[in-house]
């Protein structure tokens, strides 16, 4: 439902979280729906849009969801992940509130609660450019979201299990586009419809748990025009590696014979190559589509090298009239570096998995509401960690981790890959530069390879094996923000932390105070609410 009252247009959802059975591999699944639907809806939203979504939980355990890539400038309490917000109990419902301020581009929401990721309750999130602001392409004849993903037909509850016995959860048993795989038998139903001569924005997002994917279109080529919340040089491409929790979007011409062609998804980096089809079809067209898929990549290389043809178009306004380019991020002098290294280790037996030697444990109260109540010394304290790990990381510590961060300090964070697993790491309440991500060590030196010029503002970074990723950014959104792993038992297992930046002047100018209506829990449940901290 669409409202405006001055100001800013208010778009409403409600929503009932239910579980339902999924069978996107074709073995029945305990699945999580969100009104009826898996994949969950789309929500179309345009910048500065206020969003309402109302969440009816009515499964039998908590759930929580959050907004990956929603910046929520001054609003931490939106944000939907376990520092910041309770979950929804069984049986009650919560309203979410935030602005998709001063941001466009391509997202998607999912939970955080349990491993409810693995089998539902994700979705595709978009933020459509205001009339008045110019794209640097025409007006697609249609505008289609992909979200593919792995997918394990165990079901969340035993993968929960898994992981908590101190194992990983191994490879997925397929993937799934938009919750369906195509038999390829002519009796598929059409993902996607095309017309011949027109062309298609199509935003792919992999939500899925741990696997990245290549996507690829027989015979047509994808022209990249977005990452996540910004606009990219447009260039065209065979096919595309999407990791995990990462959002693409890009233009495909209707310019072939008109009849069935496939839209492809596989996987990536893993011993078995497991690979999903679609079907788009053309109107009026006639024929299946050819039973021979374009081939994927091989290695691991070929993605690194893919990374560093993607450029942030200079000269094109996202969510406000002025170019990107007018930000020069890379004539801004770092106040702090801090290198993150993540590293698997048994603690009692038991993998965990760590970030400078720490493995996150969530507490029972949100670290957010801890230090709003002024109670943070009994969850957490700050700045456990070093900001530059050990060469060798031999203990590993079991705790709460959070980064106390200077508002407004420009900032380099370098993370570093010491495993031979390909990473993905995210991070909540910001758009950062990803300037380089490269093999090997990092070390000062490297900073001259860095590209301090056109690196594209994103939120999800990928870490190929014993190699480093560094970004940029200015930490000028005050809260408490996660820095996870995407990888789902990566994260599960500790391989995450968060960030405090706090208001040096108590200002209503850098953070709201905590909204009504509000869930509490833990040590701070039973406690008056404070007086509003912000003025």
């Amino acid at each position: 439902m669409l409202t405006v009252q001055g100001g800013d247009p208010t778009i409403t959802f409600e929503w009932k979280v239910t579980y339902g059975t999924i069978s996107p591999l074709g073995v029945p699944v305990k699945g999580i729906l969100i009104n009826g639907q898996f994949p969950g809806p789309n929500i179309n939203s345009t910048t500065n849009n206020n969003v309402i979504v109302n969440v009816f939980n009515n499964l039998d355990e908590p759930f929580l969801l959050t907004w990956s890539g929603v910046q929520h400038r001054k609003n931490p309490w939106q944000d939907g992940v376990l520092g910041t917000n309770c979950p929804i109990p069984p049986g009650t419902n919560y309203t979410y509130k935030f602005q998709v301020k001063d941001q466009i581009g391509s997202f998607i929401y999912y939970p955080v609660t349990a491993m409810h990721k693995a089998v539902g309750g994700f979705g595709g999130l978009r933020i459509n450019s205001r009339l008045l602001i110019p794209v640097p392409y025409a007006d697609p004849a249609d505008d289609y979201t992909i979200i593919a993903g792995d997918f394990f037909n165990k079901g969340h509850t035993t993968l929960k299990k898994i992981l908590e016995s101190g194992r990983n959860l191994g490879r997925c048993d397929g993937v799934h586009i938009n919750g369906k795989v195509a038999k390829g038998d002519g009796s598929d139903e059409p993902l996607f419809t095309m017309e011949a001569g027109k062309t298609y924005k199509y935003r792919i997002c992999n939500a899925g748990i741990k696997t990245s994917l290549n996507v690829r279109f027989q015979g047509h080529t994808m022209k990249l025009v977005e990452m996540e919340g910004s606009h990219t040089v447009q260039n065209d491409y065979e096919s595309l590696d999407v990791h995990v929790g990462q959002c693409f979007a890009v233009l495909v011409t209707a310019d072939q014979e008109p009849k069935d062609y496939f839209v492809v998804a596989s996987t990536r980096f893993t011993k078995r190559e497991v690979t999903a089809t679609g079907v788009i079809r053309y109107t009026n067209g006639k024929g299946a589509p050819s039973p021979k898929l374009p081939p994927p990549p091989v290695g691991w290389a070929w993605s690194l090298n893919q990374f560093r043809t993607f450029r942030w178009n200079l000269t094109a306004s996202a969510a406000r009239p002025n170019p990107q380019g007018s930000y020069k991020y890379g004539s801004v002098n770092i106040t702090r570096t801090i290198k993150l290294a993540n590293t698997a280790q048994k603690v009692d037996g038991k993998l965990r998995y760590a970030i400078n030697g720490a493995s996150y444990v969530e507490p029972t109260t949100p670290l957010k509401l801890a230090e709003y109540y002024g109670v943070a010394d009994k969850v957490f304290k700050y700045d456990t960690i070093p900001d530059d790990p050990p060469a060798e990381i031999t203990k590993v510590t079991m705790e709460p981790v959070v980064l106390n961060l200077t508002h407004r300090n420009f900032m380099e964070i370098i993370f570093e890959n010491r495993e031979t697993a390909i990473q993905s790491y995210h991070l909540c309440g910001y758009a950062f530069f990803a300037v380089a991500v490269e093999t090997g060590q990092w070390s000062p030196e490297k900073r001259k390879n860095y590209n301090l010029l056109d690196a594209v503002s994103r939120h999800t970074i990928q870490v190929f094996p014993k190699s480093w990723a560094a970004i940029l950014l200015s930490f000028d959104n005050c809260g408490m923000w996660n820095i996870r792993s995407e990888v789902w038992d990566r994260r599960y297992l500790g391989q995450q932390l968060y960030v405090s930046v706090v208001s040096p002047n108590k200002s209503l100018r850098d953070e709201y105070n905590m909204p009504e209506g509000t869930l509490v829990c833990g040590v701070v449940e039973s406690m008056p609410r404070p007086p509003p901290a912000y003025t």
